[in-house]
């Protein structure tokens, strides 16, 4: 038979400590409800808390739309400022040509043989098409090139016996592409084969038709 562990002097502070303990747990069963006049004074703070919350938020709310309103007005405000000034680069680069122009007058009413005004205008020129690449505005090539409709408008059809017909022959004025996109049409003349020449393959296509017996 086993001897209990537990001595004497333990097992009596244990079941003092169980009785303490519940007494404790017994003590919440007895405490009294709170009284009206606490119930409505913890309601009022309550309360109190809800509506600065509330004063908050309405106060958060608020700025919120003020600042959605200030940063629409900026973006139309940008945006206007952006549509306004789209062609300032270009303008800066055209005040150069402006300037070749007033010298190339300048030269011309100071009399001579002709040859600086020329020089002059070619060098306009050149920096004029450079203004132009640096925006993306090229030229279309178009004589010697096949008739394309979506770059090229024909004008008129002369017969040639020395190109292929529908090669463009003639530009009269030059087509330009912006950004990839067609700016302008290329004015050109296109080559049509000579007329007895389509008249001699007309009439050996007709040799070759079968006749019916």
């Amino acid at each position: 038979m086993t001897e209990d562990p537990k001595k004497p002097n333990e097992t009596a502070e244990i079941d003092n400590q169980e009785r303490s303990s519940g007494e404790s747990a017994a003590e919440p069963q007895n405490a009294s409800p709170p009284s009206p006049e606490v119930e409505t004074e913890n309601l009022r703070q309550q309360l109190a808390a809800a509506e600065n919350q509330a004063r908050e938020n309405y106060d958060r709310f608020l700025r919120a739309v003020a600042e959605l309103e200030n940063f629409k007005k900026r973006a139309a405000r940008d945006k206007e400022e952006a549509v306004r000034f789209a062609n300032e680069d270009l303008i800066r680069d055209l005040l150069p040509i402006v300037d070749n122009l007033e010298r190339a007058v300048a030269h011309a009413k100071g009399g001579g043989n002709g040859k600086p005004i020329v020089e002059g205008v070619e060098m306009i020129l050149r920096a004029l098409m450079d203004v132009l690449a640096k925006h993306e505005a090229v030229p279309i090539a178009a004589v010697g090139e096949p008739f394309d409709p979506e770059k090229h408008e024909a004008m008129a059809q002369v017969e040639s016996e020395t190109v292929a017909p529908n090669t463009v022959t003639e530009e009269h004025h030059k087509g330009y592409l912006f950004r990839g996109r067609l700016l302008r049409p290329a004015l050109v003349t296109v080559a049509k084969a000579p007329e007895r020449k389509a008249q001699k393959d007309g009439d050996s296509e007709v040799e070759k038709t079968p006749t019916d017996d």
